[in-house]
């Protein structure tokens, strides 16, 4: 990593973990395979903040910690890149244990648990669900009828128009929301 740090992706230490590699890295790891509107592409860390701000505006109540987990949830494509679920599917569960061993190392770095308690996993993959809903019609290009082929159409609304910015500040706002929430 940048930071100097030496990760071993297959079995991740919360030691080699620096939020500045993950910010970096997933400001440069783009959100479905670079094919958005804009001259930037849009982030994966950009589409974090997102998720962060689904969960928190659908859980008012929820304690920094299970915030920082909704910025931290796609944590492990600072490494091993941003798939697409299909594809993830077909690699069987290799691909999966990688990633959930990333994961785990991630929140015990930043003083989460390693594993996420159900009832939270399932209300940031509903924000994760909803702000893949909003990419789809407002960056990907799809119409709302074909995002409905694939994507369930949220119930809440987004009220900011997402425009894809440049990985220098999508680094500087990442790294502002997770100060905030530590």
């Amino acid at each position: 990593m940048l930071s100097g740090k030496k990760l071993d992706i297959l079995s991740p230490s919360p030691f080699d973990i620096e939020i500045e590699d993950i910010a970096l890295g997933l400001s440069r790891v783009t959100r479905w395979n670079g094919q958005t509107i804009g001259i930037h592409s849009y982030s994966v860390a950009q589409h974090s903040l997102l998720v962060e701000k689904l969960f928190t505006e659908n859980n008012p109540n929820s304690s920094l910690k299970w915030r920082l987990a909704a910025l931290l949830h796609d944590g492990p494509e600072y490494v091993i890149g941003d798939l697409i679920t299909p594809f993830k599917y077909a690699l069987n569960n290799s691909y999966r244990l990688v990633e959930n061993n990333l994961m785990q190392a991630i929140n015990l770095r930043f003083g989460l648990p390693a594993i996420i308690p159900k009832s939270v996993e399932l209300s940031i993959k509903k924000a994760d669900k909803a702000a893949a809903w909003f990419e789809s019609v407002q960056i990907a290009g799809y119409t709302e009828i074909e995002a409905l082929q694939i994507l369930k159409k949220p119930k809440i609304k987004l009220i900011t128009k997402i425009k894809p910015v440049s990985p220098k500040i999508s680094i500087k706002d990442f790294l502002k929301r997770f100060n905030e929430l530590i």
